[in-house]
């Protein structure tokens, strides 16, 4: 989290360096023509999110009329609030950030990297795999490391536990039973047919 506040500390900073560099090497643009230049550049770009915005929103709409799920419209719509903050801030770094992420033929290989390697994985760390498809269906991830607690020593359907008279810590007996506590309840196997 830290990297990020300073990378949103940086990027006003190289701005402002950016801005005075121009505005004392480049004679013909003063201050106020490069005031200009920047209200100008936030104004355009304005322009584009709203277009794209517009365009984004009706590709949406196509989608969840078809019945698919409207994923890279979504990312699409976060880009271009991003490239709204980014335009807004005056500067021309920043400018160049909102533009890159407004202009769809650089827009889209960054939603492309984007969901590549932010949102699958961040997807696959909460849901286990179940996002991508990446599920176990047999067996354990780490199959040597679990090979040695699962034994055919209790008929092969659950791990086999040190024998001791003392509870493990975390509720289960010795002979491998759980004790529920004020949450435990009894199943009546009578078979009253």
């Amino acid at each position: 989290m830290l990297r990020w506040i300073l990378a949103l500390l940086v990027i006003p900073f190289l701005d402002a360096v950016l801005l005075a560099v121009v505005v004392t090497q480049y004679d013909p643009l003063s201050w106020v023509g490069m005031i200009a230049l920047v209200v100008l550049t936030g104004l355009v770009g304005m322009l584009l999110v709203r277009a794209e915005g517009r365009r984004t929103l009706r590709k949406t709409q196509r989608s969840l009329a078809a019945g698919t799920p409207p994923t890279n419209q979504l990312l699409d719509g976060a880009l271009l609030i991003a490239a709204g903050a980014f335009l807004l801030t005056p500067g021309l770094v920043t400018d160049l950030i909102g533009f890159l992420l407004v202009v769809p033929p650089t827009r889209i290989p960054i939603r492309m990297a984007l969901k590549r390697f932010v949102v699958v994985p961040y997807l696959d760390r909460k849901t286990d795999g179940f996002a991508s498809g990446v599920v176990w269906t047999a067996g354990f991830p780490d199959e040597q490391e679990h090979r040695a607690s699962w034994s055919g020593a209790n008929g092969g359907y659950g791990p086999t536990r040190a024998r001791s008279d003392e509870s493990a810590g975390d509720g289960t007996s010795s002979d491998g039973t759980v004790d529920l506590g004020e949450d435990d309840y009894t199943v009546n196997t009578d078979d009253t047919r």
